[in-house]
């Protein structure tokens, strides 16, 4: 449960006045809109870049998850570095990796040098929402952090609805290279609002000046609730972005049969729905919590709808269109609600390691989930299953491993009281 003693904040680090809360909040959304936007965008592309670089099922799930091998890899030293820099600073850092990482990827002429790109994407983009939460939960209390993390993941649908029809539309006109350097501009802008806008968020305390070393991430690994949260993060809420970002499309194209603009307006439709379903958490998690509904009790019910709708969705075949993916995306959603209840879990000078760690396991589960069903895709194909099978059996195998975590969740006992 989440108790007023889990939000109480440090003497040394202030609240935020509605108004600046607004204005932070909106500074922090606008880089989350360009990380997600770049996030989603291959789902889109996945046509052309196919075309234009020959690739196969495993080759497109790993460009994919090339963005999210970067952004796992950086979580552990962004979490130390959030703790000990603030994340005003941090990332202002990262984002300049994402524009040189964008303008690579624009002037890409092989695989390797797309996928390079992309993992420099991912690693720039990093901090986009463990910055913003970290200081959340300095400068806001219980009930505020779980609506601004809500509407950060609204934001962040907003991101993706930019990535389909709009991108569609575009590529005409533009093709896909300068969109890229698009893409670049618009990061730019965001660190210059952050620079005027964001304030320099309190650094952790000296007395704790000791725990931020390699071994300070130790007290959040041996977290019971850590352990229990874990699972759920790396496949069910991994299997979400990995479907979300990538395998819908594909899905959509090959085995229902949509033209890729049809394919980009079911994605459109998908991304508006979870813009709406994150809106409506964000209003509503904070009258839940205050009856009773912490966010493991809202996960431990909806979950279940989840993977009924991801079985219902493998049975469906080419039946399945975009209706039957939104359906498994809506539900799956409230898994975000475990983000700011782990960084609830912990002390604020703790905050972004723990927040990190757990990021880490979803990231990482994202790029296992979305380069493994590629992989499976093709293994399936290659002993003689047909494309249609192929995509049932790896979404199959995908949905086995969702069981199991969620099995692991309910056996858990741990709270998010301070660990």
């Amino acid at each position: 449960m989440i108790s007023a003693a889990n939000t109480d904040l440090q003497p040394d680090i202030g609240r935020l006045d509605r108004k600046a809360a607004a204005l932070v909040f909106l500074a922090f959304a606008a880089a989350y809109f360009c990380s997600t936007l770049v996030r989603a965008i291959t789902a889109t592309l996945s046509p052309v870049l196919t075309q234009d670089f020959s690739l196969k099922a495993s080759d497109l799930g790993l460009l994919a998850g090339g963005y999210f091998f970067g952004f796992a890899a950086m979580q552990l030293p962004l979490g130390r570095w959030l703790d000990r820099y603030g994340p005003k600073r941090v990332i202002l850092y990262f984002l300049s990796f994402a524009v040189l990482g964008c303008v690579a990827f624009s002037m890409a002429s092989s695989f390797a040098w797309l996928l390079a790109a992309r993992v420099l994407v991912g690693m720039g983009v990093s901090a986009c929402l463990m910055a913003p939460l970290t200081g959340f939960r300095r400068w806001l209390d219980g009930p505020s952090l779980l609506r601004a993390n809500s509407w950060m993941l609204m934001t962040g649908s907003l991101g993706m609805l930019a990535s389909t029809l709009p991108v569609q539309w575009l590529m005409p006109l533009t093709g896909w290279r300068p969109l890229f350097w698009l893409l670049a501009i618009l990061i730019l802008l965001c660190m210059a609002v952050i620079v005027w806008i964001v304030p320099a968020a309190p650094r952790a305390p000296v007395t704790e000046s000791a725990e931020v070393t390699p071994a300070s991430y130790a007290q959040v690994w041996r977290s019971r609730y850590f352990q229990k949260m874990s699972p759920l993060a790396f496949f069910n809420y991994g299997g979400l972005i990995a479907v979300q970002t990538l395998w819908a499309g594909p899905w959509m194209v090959r085995v229902t049969g949509y033209t890729p603009l049809e394919s980009a307006t079911g994605l459109f439709y998908l991304n508006a729905c979870m813009l709406v379903t994150f809106w409506s958490w964000g209003m509503l998690t904070p009258w839940l919590v205050g009856r009773g509904w912490s966010p493991e009790r809202l996960i431990a019910w909806v979950v279940p709808l989840s993977l009924l709708a991801l079985a219902a969705n493998i049975a469906g075949a080419s039946g399945t269109g975009w209706i039957g993916w939104t359906i498994f995306c809506m539900t799956s959603s409230v898994l975000g609600l475990a983000q700011p209840a782990m960084g609830m879990a912990f002390k604020p000078s703790l905050v972004g390691r723990a927040l990190s760690a757990y990021n880490l396991m979803i990231f990482s589960g994202v790029f296992v989930v979305q380069w493994g069903i590629g992989l499976l895709i093709d293994a399936f194909k290659a002993v003689g299953l047909s494309e249609i099978a192929s995509f049932q059996a790896a979404m199959s195998v995908f949905l086995c491993c969702s069981l199991a975590s969620y099995a692991w969740f309910l056996r858990g006992k741990a709270d998010n009281s301070h660990q």
